[in-house]
């Protein structure tokens, strides 16, 4: 018997699509075991894959892992262990950048079996006789009736910083500068606004908290942007139905929010690794990711399940609401040394949410934090 051993996340979108697709495999070959294990969002981001890789066959990463995976080896190049017209078929359904952000100096460090970015989600409840924002105006209007939540944790503004930052000017991480000082100030004053229009409760949520509050509650009926989790379109997950949709317009161009989602990578030292490399091959498979995947509450890569009107039938449209956000996403850097960056820079930002002060010293500070990154990724 071979067993396999995984670690994902502690969400349905997370945890409970892989050990279907991972049940199904096994009783397709008995003689193969797969166990999955998870931990908490904020693990996932935070724990160090290096540790995982070695207590693990088979692991759901974050792409900025990508340029760490590419140097580092801990991970399987599963583009030396797949079917190049299977990784064509990937690169070529791709939702947004998803399998590119996975792919560094030529290196496939994960395939994207679950694609994400911040898109905008409301109570369909309480638009059922209203217009749901266009415009950022609009939204600051609703927030200001108390209506609106963003994710306001650390790390969630810094992507926010991203977002509007993309939006402005394509100008992130050039030139030796996080952004340009005029964009930076306009970025940071947005988030600064809309925070002082939400709750102070914000600052302690992450996504998956937006949306089990606002599928509960009914105070909180419209969230701007956060990473999308198709599972609350579904009737039945929450006690109020969340319809997502695209972006809202911020400067006559919609918000270009920051590409999430996850990859499926395999270590390098499991000793079943073709066998692992096949149980990845099968889960991003299309036939799987439109059907099974989705059936048990994940949240696919490929695009034919986001093209799929079956899946759209399921979510309210999840998937066609929200795809030219997907496709306009923002793939943030993922280089050896970046996630130092990303680790601090959130909390200056959340700093000038909370407290205010001159916005030109915080990309100062920011600018300062990317070179330690890049000083990091030449050590």
């Amino acid at each position: 018997m071979a067993k396999l051993k995984g670690i994902t996340w502690n969400h349905s979108r997370g945890f409970t699509s892989v050990v279907a697709t991972a049940q199904r495999f096994c009783e397709l070959h008995p003689d193969v075991e797969i166990e999955w294990e998870k931990r908490s969002l904020q693990e996932f981001a935070d724990a160090p894959i290096q540790n995982l890789a070695d207590q693990y066959d088979l692991l759901i990463i974050d792409h900025p892992w990508a340029g760490f995976a590419q140097q580092s080896g801990i991970l399987a190049d599963l583009s030396l262990h797949l079917p190049p017209e299977f990784l064509t078929d990937q690169k070529e359904n791709s939702v947004g950048k998803s399998h590119l952000s996975y792919n560094f100096d030529g290196f496939q460090s994960a395939l994207a079996v679950d694609a994400a970015t911040p898109i905008a989600v409301y109570n369909q409840q309480f638009f059922s006789d209203k217009a749901v924002p266009k415009n950022w105006q609009e939204v600051l209007a609703l927030a200001r009736e108390d209506k609106v939540a963003i994710a306001g944790i650390p790390l969630n503004l810094l992507m926010d910083f991203y977002m509007f930052g993309a939006t402005i000017n394509d100008s992130m991480f050039q030139n030796g500068k996080v952004i340009d000082e005029e964009s930076g100030v306009i970025a940071l004053e947005s988030i600064r606004e809309i925070v002082s229009l939400c709750r102070e409760d914000i600052l302690k949520w992450d996504p998956i908290d937006v949306h089990n509050y606002m599928a509960k509650n009914k105070e909180i009926v419209y969230c701007p942007y956060a990473y999308g989790y198709t599972n609350y379109s579904k009737p039945g997950y929450g006690e109020q139905l969340l319809v997502a949709t695209d972006t809202v317009m911020f400067n006559n161009a919609p918000l270009k929010t920051v590409l999430g989602g996850t990859g499926l990578a395999v270590s390098s030292a499991s000793e079943n690794l073709e066998l692992a490399c096949k149980y990845a091959e099968y889960t991003a498979s299309p036939l799987i990711q439109e059907t099974l995947f989705f059936d048990a509450g994940g949240q696919p890569g490929h695009r034919k399940a986001w093209l799929n009107p079956e899946t759209n039938r399921r979510c309210e449209n999840f998937f066609k609401n929200t795809l030219n956000t997907l496709d306009n996403s923002y793939l943030r850097p993922r280089y050896n040394g970046y996630l130092h960056f990303q680790d601090n820079a959130g909390h200056f930002v959340q700093d000038y949410a909370i407290h205010g002060g001159n916005p030109k010293d915080v990309l100062v500070k920011l600018n300062a934090l990317y070179q330690e990154s890049l000083n990091q990724a030449r050590s």
